[in-house]
């Protein structure tokens, strides 16, 4: 499983014209789930999200977690994270989870985030999305758990 988060101030998701989504101070995770991916994988990214300390301090430190400053997380499917550009120049998505069973993953992944008590919205699994934001910082990780 691939994350790319960001630390955001704000974050919205349009779908046909419409936005279906949007939250404020938080994290914006772009997902990528991978061929051997499942629950363990998961379970490992989801406590690492909500425990990550990369917002700051008073001191101006990273040293607090999203849980502690009371923010709120958007998941957006991301199949294109587990893309490969190494060889010639069109992306390979071999490593990618066929959708149908990576959406069960997905659905997995947010219900149990869900569950952790921070406020949680999400993209439309499978759709064609445009995405804003506005990067604080800009803060960005790439966190990887195979």
């Amino acid at each position: 499983m691939i994350a790319l988060i960001q630390r955001v101030n704000q974050a919205e998701v349009e779908v046909n014209g419409k936005i279906i989504s949007s939250i404020r101070r938080g994290i914006l995770v772009f997902l990528g789930i991978e061929k051997d991916d499942g629950e363990v994988e998961a379970d490992y990214l989801i406590n690492k999200l909500v425990n990550l300390r990369i917002f700051e301090d008073q001191n101006g430190k990273m040293n607090l977690s999203i849980k502690e400053i009371g923010g709120e997380i958007m998941v957006v499917s991301e199949f294109t994270l587990a893309g490969d550009c190494r060889k010639g120049n069109r992306p390979s998505f071999d490593r990618a989870m066929e959708p149908e069973k990576a959406e069960i993953l997905y659905r997995y992944f947010v219900e149990k985030l869900k569950k952790s008590d921070l406020t949680v919205k999400e993209g439309v699994f499978r759709s064609f999305m445009k995405v804003s934001l506005i990067n604080d910082g800009p803060v960005t990780f790439i966190i990887k758990t195979g």
